[in-house]
């Protein structure tokens, strides 16, 4: 596998971006959909930033380096990555307060309607937000299996809320089914794209979209903690109220009066001062997603994951079988689905003894994570993974089953942050 794997990157397109990227030797990160590793333009342009911008120019780089509008112009450079207009994407604050102004404005349009639809399993932060008014007695959380959501849409339904690729098993809700369904039912649909932005495309506009969130700190490689983007379609512009009404969202923010303005369009957002070194840090991740393209990393993603499937079969590690005909020490079951066409950008297995065998993997230099209780996640970069990573990393998870490498006590014992 190793040979052929070596022919495959040989001839692969994006093979050059992998020297774009600061990767320690040894490694081979498979936790890309978790955290995105360092661009080597990063550090440079933080410096800029830092000793030019800051350091030189002071207080005057709000305008003479145009720190006042980084926001807005990060999230007119999202926006055509996720099927969006420059004027309807803006970069900031995190995913889950983004969720929450989100949350909040889609009930404030639909009045007389106070339940926030979603599926058990997603991503917490989401339902997290639904739990926060919902205490404050402005919504009700209904939850629904993903083949029984549309079912679940009714008269008193303001919003459906999903994560577009589900963050553990990778798998894929139809965007465009399920926002039509929601909006025949008079409801509003919020998608995070925490694991698609970057990673696979997405056309907000082309489905119909009212609201979107993301992560930059994951396929955009902005960094940990790196700031979130929103997205709100035109045609709710002008009746968007969100919640946290900070001075940055102001119509006029230098005017400093007692009263608050809102500002046009999705400047509205904007709650506190934005944080620059980061947003910084996430304009040079982005802007490398962009010049190589999602369509060309999504159809090298899927190349990638197909490749370490075969690569798994022919070593013995996937179960064929039903898990409950087959003991759990003789191989992984395949949680994601299995049409790549149907996953985002990563595989998960589920295992008893995930936990143990994710860490026996990062002490063999294949990073990957664990989600619990029982499944191993790998996530698939491909602006900077080879295919020849893949050969070495199903080699490696094949000699960590085969050997119980796992057992030992050191990878037994759960820390605190998995």
């Amino acid at each position: 596998m190793l040979e052929r794997a070596r022919e495959l990157d040989a001839a692969d397109p994006l093979a050059r971006y992998r020297e774009r990227f600061d990767l320690p030797d040894g490694v081979i990160y498979l936790d890309g959909n978790s955290l995105g590793a360092l661009p080597k333009a990063t550090p440079e342009r933080l410096e800029q930033v830092v000793r030019g911008e800051w350091g030189t120019d002071l207080i005057r780089s709000w305008n003479s380096a145009g720190w006042i509008d980084l926001p807005q112009r990060l999230g007119a450079k999202i926006a055509p990555l996720v099927g969006a207009e420059g004027h309807e994407v803006i970069a900031c604050d995190s995913t889950s307060v983004n969720l929450f102004k989100l949350i909040a404005a889609a009930l404030a349009m639909r009045p007389g309607r106070k339940v926030i639809l979603s599926e058990p399993g997603n991503f917490p932060t989401d339902l997290y937000m639904i739990a926060g008014l919902e205490a404050q007695g402005l919504a009700t959380r209904r939850l629904a299996e993903r083949e029984r959501l549309i079912e679940a849409l009714d008269d008193d339904v303001a919003l459906l809320l999903l994560t577009h690729v589900h963050y553990k098993t990778g798998a894929l809700h139809d965007m465009t089914a399920l926002t039509e369904a929601a909006q025949r039912a008079g409801a509003l649909v919020l998608w995070d794209l925490s694991h698609s932005g970057g990673a696979l495309p997405v056309d907000l506009n082309g489905c119909g979209a009212d609201f979107a969130v993301g992560c930059g700190y994951k396929y955009f490689n902005g960094g940990p903690g790196a700031p979130a983007y929103a997205f709100v379609a035109e045609r709710h512009h002008a009746a968007l109220e969100q919640p946290l009404t900070g001075w940055m969202g102001h119509a006029a923010p230098f005017a400093f009066t007692d009263d608050y303005a809102p500002a046009s369009g999705v400047a509205r957002l904007l709650c506190g001062t934005p944080p620059i070194l980061s947003l910084a840090a996430l304009e040079v991740g982005v802007d490398l997603v962009a010049e190589i393209g999602v369509g060309r990393l999504y159809a090298k993603s899927q190349a990638l994951s197909g490749y370490l499937l075969e690569c798994l079969a022919e070593a013995g590690v996937i179960t064929p079988l039903p898990l409950r005909e087959r003991g759990w020490e003789e191989g992984l079951g395949l949680v994601s689905p299995a049409d790549p066409t149907h996953r985002g950008s990563q595989l998960s297995f589920r295992h008893p003894e995930a936990y143990a065998i994710c860490q026996a993997l990062i002490a063999r230099g294949v990073i990957g994570d664990f989600r619990a209780p029982d499944v191993l996640r790998l996530g698939f970069a491909p602006a900077y993974l080879r295919f020849e990573d893949m050969a070495l990393a199903a080699h490696q998870l094949a000699d960590v089953l085969a050997t119980r490498a796992w057992a030992c006590e050191e990878f037994s014992i759960r820390s605190a942050v998995t």
